[in-house]
């Protein structure tokens, strides 16, 4: 998996678990916050660990911040704060930016000022978030256990149109494939001579770490 550069603005519980996740995944990790005892706090998990105001376009700039691959805006209950860090983020042209939402007036807002992704803490974990940052095909899972995943993930273009046997992904990436989801048809246990077709989706049952390298074919 390549290395990504990621910020995360604002570091509650909600900012601290996707930093804490993208940073054991071997990513790089500004967490910032106006609060010292947050930024003291993140060092342990982070790459670097600022004190910085977001509302403020020279902190930003300062930061390098129009550098990063992704942006999280998690402030926490100062809607105000996130509105101007997500502007000023969308002035600066930073490629992708992720906003947490308070509530569903907050999250139209952000929508209308041009957050990529907005999140509602109370329907979307961050360690979710954060596992969909770095396996971008994967649009679902199931945690099993710590180490095991039932995860839906999209196939790679390069392996459509062939069958299972061909592609023996057990062996290759010691992962296996439960069903497929076709066109909305759900094929359960399919056999080896099962073709794949572009926009299909495996839903795969593995090691978190075989199904993230899977997840990251392009």
């Amino acid at each position: 998996m390549a290395t990504k550069q990621y910020a995360v603005i604002g570091l509650g519980r909600f900012g601290t678990s996707i930093a804490r996740r993208l940073h054991d995944a071997g990513q790089e990790v500004l967490g910032i916050d106006i609060n010292e005892e947050r930024v003291d706090a993140a060092e342990s998990f982070v790459t670097h660990a600022v004190i910085a105001d977001s509302t403020e376009e020279k902190a930003l700039t300062a930061l390098g911040i129009r550098n990063f691959d992704c942006v999280i805006v998690a402030i926490g209950d100062d809607m105000q704060s996130s509105i101007l860090t997500v502007m000023l983020l969308k002035n600066l042209e930073v490629k992708k930016v992720i906003a947490k939402a308070l509530g569903k007036r907050h999250g139209q807002v952000l929508e209308h000022i041009g957050a990529d992704w907005i999140v509602y803490p109370e329907r979307d974990m961050g360690e979710r978030v954060a596992n969909q940052l770095l396996s971008p095909n994967m649009l679902n899972y199931i945690e099993l256990s710590k180490e095991y995943n039932i995860e839906e993930i999209l196939i790679p273009e390069k392996m459509a149109e062939k069958n299972l046997r061909e592609l023996d992904i057990r062996a290759k990436y010691n992962v296996s494939v439960i069903a497929i989801v076709s066109n909305g048809d759900i094929i359960v246990s399919p056999s080896p001579e099962h073709t794949i077709h572009k926009g299909d989706l495996l839903v795969m049952i593995g090691n978190r770490e075989d199904l993230a390298k899977f997840s990251s074919i392009e």
